[in-house]
């Protein structure tokens, strides 16, 4: 299996190993920790498996409690907290070799028709997706060639990324830069037609990028690092069904840095400007001993 996208796929399959308990794989890679995004995804989709699948989320709160080690399996215990007539709830419990590691509660509601309806615009109009250069074609054209280990991931990456300002790479690039950032996004390759792969797969991807938003004001988002960060928590509210195999745009800002932590929040929109989804983040962020 060499599509990013069908190992996406393969990783949010988990394994029942009770009626309310599954098992995710881990990837052993070359990070400290494992990648928050895949712990939400999984953890969603635990969730949305022991739903009788007539009902999309529409909201999920999370919480990253220890950092995930990547290799090793995650189990994921379901507590059906409700039952109702229009919503369903779910809590989830990751654990790692027999310690908490995260944990979720998602809301799923059975779909109706609203009395009304209005949303926000894009705050401003940026460029079609396919006139804007890859992460890939960004980083070459700067370093002149791809460094292994980017190289590497590259190949493993199940999303397409694309920056509506372009990468900035020192210092004076950053000045006065305003805390703000949008990225196209969109899975390199088909996901199949269940909706809750799809709302588990952009769930992965809204942990991609969202903490940019936090550092743009005070380091490069490529290059060297002068700061650790650390997913704290994770909130998202689904408005409209989507595919996350097509564009979506995600727009990002972070309202505030203070005491170590920054809180960030995206709004996700398709190439129609119609909203989907927003999420709102909060990150840990400590700068690094040279």
């Amino acid at each position: 299996m060499t599509n990013p996208a069908e190992r996406l796929v393969d990783l949010l399959d988990l394994e029942r190993i009770e009626v309310n308990i599954f098992r995710g794989r881990s990837p052993q890679e070359s990070l400290q920790r494992v990648f928050g995004g895949q712990v939400a995804g999984q953890a969603l989709v635990a969730a949305g498996r022991t739903t009788d699948g007539e009902r999309p989320v529409h909201s999920l709160h999370a919480y990253f409690l220890r950092p995930g080690i990547p290799g090793v399996p995650i189990v994921y215990q379901v507590e059906r907290v409700r039952d109702g007539r229009s919503f369903t709830t779910r809590r989830v419990t990751a654990v790692q070799q027999g310690r908490t590691i995260f944990n979720l509660t998602a809301s799923f509601h059975k779909p109706e028709e609203g009395s009304f309806e209005h949303q926000l615009p894009p705050a401003r109009e940026v460029p079609d997706p396919e006139s804007l250069p890859t992460v890939t074609q960004e980083v070459k054209e700067h370093l002149g060639a791809l460094p292994e280990t980017l190289e590497r991931m590259a190949r493993r990456q199940p999303f397409d990324i694309r920056y509506v300002d372009r990468l900035r790479w020192s210092s004076d690039e950053i000045k006065d830069a305003e805390p703000r950032s949008a990225v196209w996004m969109r899975a390199v390759g088909p996901l199949g037609d269940d909706p809750l792969v799809h709302t588990c797969a952009l769930t992965y991807a809204s942990d991609m990028t969202l903490l940019d938003a936090v550092r743009i004001p005070v380091e490069p988002l490529w290059g060297p690092r002068g700061f650790d960060m650390a997913s704290l928590d994770h909130a998202m509210w689904f408005h409209r069904p989507f595919r996350a195999d097509e564009w979506f745009l995600y727009d990002q800002e972070s309202p505030i840095a203070v005491g170590g932590r920054g809180l960030a929040r995206g709004r996700i929109y398709d190439v129609e400007g119609r909203l989907l989804v927003s999420v709102v983040q909060e990150g840990l962020f400590r700068r690094l001993e040279r």
